[in-house]
């Protein structure tokens, strides 16, 4: 119980707070560094999966490289980056990017190709273009799909951001690397509860835009018929 004490002691220190050490700075660090790998894996890997998703073509070989890409541990892409790059925020981010492209790239194919070919089919019937039958039917229904891939990347990326204090960049991994450096184990749990706030918040936040993501009909259990699409 006196340890948990010290730790809420430590929150209410208003030092604590205050500066680029603070905890509101190394907070926005930390979301800055994870939306920034975020939204670079996102403009590589989103169009890549809808595309070859859209095409059928080439989703294996994609497929294959992305779950290679998933078998390498981020720790050892963020030491490999490190020697290419130096100590800084560089190395944290390829780690991050890399980290992040499998879920989307994966989700991103088999949201496309598991739609029902005959609706597809049906589409064209009716006159529709690639672009229209792109976005105006296989993009709605695969969302929900991609939306689950991104969800699951943008978890890992918050939670696995804390590394970044490993290579001298900063965030919330600062309060655990310096806590375990200075033995100050209030400090490290501190840091740890904080990265376990942040990364609920984001998997929270993602969900939700995952749901509204979703068609109406699709989150009640509807199934899209192709005579509803025909009709």
């Amino acid at each position: 119980m006196g340890f948990l004490v010290r730790v809420a002691q430590w929150f209410a220190d208003p030092a604590n707070w205050q500066g680029i050490g603070g905890i509101p700075n190394r907070l926005l660090e930390h979301v800055a560094m994870s939306g920034a790998a975020m939204l670079t894996a996102l403009v590589i890997a989103l169009p890549l999966g809808v595309l070859l998703g859209h095409y059928g073509v080439g989703g294996g070989l994609a497929i294959n490289i992305s779950n290679v890409g998933r078998a390498i541990p981020s720790f050892a892409i963020l030491v490999i980056a490190l020697q290419v790059f130096g100590i800084g925020a560089p190395p944290a981010f390829v780690a991050l990017v890399a980290l992040a492209v499998p879920p989307i790239l994966t989700n991103s194919y088999v949201g496309m190709r598991q739609i029902d070919p005959e609706l597809r089919e049906a589409s064209r019937g009716m006159g529709m273009t690639e672009l229209q039958l792109l976005f105006g039917l296989e993009m709605p229904l695969a969302l929900p799909v991609i939306m689950a891939g991104v969800r699951t990347s943008g978890v890992n990326v918050v939670a696995t951001a804390t590394l970044a204090a490993l290579v001298a960049w900063g965030g919330l991994g600062r309060f655990i690397v310096d806590g375990l450096s200075q033995r100050d184990f209030v400090q490290l749990f501190a840091g740890a509860l904080l990265v376990a706030a942040l990364s609920l918040s984001a998997e929270g936040l993602l969900a939700l835009l995952q749901r509204l993501a979703t068609p109406a009909g699709l989150r009640a259990g509807g199934r899209v018929s192709l005579r509803r699409a025909t009709a």
